[in-house]
């Protein structure tokens, strides 16, 4: 099958000019199945309907906001140690700044976490080169799905299926496809949890339509007057405009209420039933972080939150769920957007530093004790906080306290005995 030329493959393969999801690749039965099957609740949830369930939606949107605000940097290794930025390098740009025409880096990794951890669970670039073939010119994301891995039965060799509309299935070489996949079983396709949450969600939404329909189709009221003889129409509308008149109104609020004839005034109370069904949203809400590994606290459950704890859920937060997904996408970068001639070279990383600008006491009390250490000079701590250097020649000077010596200098000045020589002594 003859393959479009790149510029005309290239515009076929934005995924949102890419309209229905009829199409699945058989390498990939993920949405097919996902299609045909609902949850026990008795709603159908895909990567669509799953969005409407508020739970659901708090976690996709904290997961992949917070990785998209993470700046994603090419850096080249140093010898004999450290790192700089690869700034020159045209990978640089495509990953910090902008990886296609239409695209800005920000929206590429955001949607890149939300098809790994919301759609099938795999994410798909087109790698578009330049004429060298060697040099990458620009990464188009490809409709999830829509695309297919398969494995060649004669050569064994993995390729990839595309559906596109102009051109209908089209067969992409692997060095053509950026592929991210997400956990899974064998490392070539991922999962998420739709793929067993599926009853998880189907009880949140279940949840969330009996609660609109109790109030579209239910009578609330906040209590009762009881009076022990049947009152006339008149009778009724002379005691409402009484009540309303003396009592209706912020202002009237907690007024002495007065009743006469023998009524009785009853206070209603949220049933056994409907305080149940509250319990189970809150539930759902729980159980749904959990799915993601957030703490609850991101995506509004309070309950065990406090001053004390709320740090270091904070922390588990990065370690727990954002790190491991940085990994994914920074080793699936550099296996298959580094060259072969530049790996071990070049390599990319996120940068996690920019979770702490929230909290600037944190951030100040890092630079303290690395600038301390002689780790950061000034002009580093500038650089970090996006500022211009200092116009002085100590700007870029790494400073230590006075008070720390190594132990090899007191030995020089006799302060303390050779190496050996306690060993010595005790064998005398």
């Amino acid at each position: 099958m003859k393959i479009p030329s790149l510029k005309q493959l290239t515009i076929n393969l934005i995924g949102r000019r890419l309209t229905g999801r009829s199409y699945a690749g058989t390498g990939n039965s993920f949405f097919s199945e996902l299609s045909t099957r609902g949850s026990d609740a008795g709603i159908l949830i895909n990567n669509e309907t799953a969005l409407n369930y508020t739970a659901f939606w708090a976690c996709v949107r904290l997961l992949t906001r917070t990785m998209a605000s993470l700046p994603f940097i090419v850096y080249e290794r140093q010898e004999p140690r450290g790192k700089n930025r690869a700034t020159n390098h045209p990978l640089y740009r495509l990953l910090h700044d902008e990886p296609n025409p239409e695209m800005d880096a920000y929206s590429y990794i955001e949607s890149i976490v939300y098809h790994l951890i919301a759609n099938n669970g795999n994410a798909y670039s087109y790698i578009d080169f330049e004429d060298d073939n060697t040099t990458i010119k620009h990464l188009w994301l490809m409709n999830p799905d829509r695309t297919s891995k398969k494995r060649d039965e004669v050569t064994r060799e993995i390729y990839y299926e595309y559906q596109t509309e102009k051109y209908g299935l089209i067969k992409l070489p692997a060095y053509r496809v950026w592929h991210i996949p997400g956990f899974g079983f064998d490392g070539l396709i991922g999962y998420t949890p739709l793929t067993y949450a599926r009853n998880q969600i189907g009880l949140g939404i279940a949840a969330e339509r009996m609660g609109a329909k109790i109030f579209s189709n239910g009578l609330t009221f906040g209590g009762f007057l009881q009076h022990p003889m049947k009152m006339s129409e008149e009778a009724q509308a002379k005691f409402k405009a009484q009540i309303k008149s003396n009592y209706a109104g912020v202002d009237k609020a907690h007024r002495l209420l007065v009743l006469e004839e023998g009524m009785t005034y009853s206070k209603n109370t949220i049933p056994p039933n409907d305080a149940q069904w509250l319990e189970t949203r809150k539930f759902q809400r729980n159980e749904m972080a959990a799915w993601f590994g957030i703490p609850p606290h991101k995506i509004g459950d309070l309950d065990r939150a406090t001053n004390n704890n709320i740090e270091h859920q904070n922390l588990e937060f990065v370690t727990d769920a954002i790190r491991p997904l940085a990994i994914r996408i920074e080793k699936s970068a550099n296996r298959q957007l580094i060259q072969p001639l530049e790996k071990g070279r070049l390599f990319t990383e996120f940068l996690m530093d920019a979770l702490l600008r929230g909290d600037s006491a944190a951030r100040a009390q890092f630079y303290r004790e690395l600038y301390y250490l002689g780790a950061l000079s000034p002009n580093d701590i500038r650089e970090k906080e996006n500022m211009n250097p200092i116009d002085d020649p100590h700007g870029g000077e790494y400073f230590v306290q006075q008070n720390v010596i190594a132990m090899s200098m007191l030995e020089r000045q006799g302060q303390l005995p050779p190496a050996g020589s306690q060993n010595n002594n005790q064998n005398q």
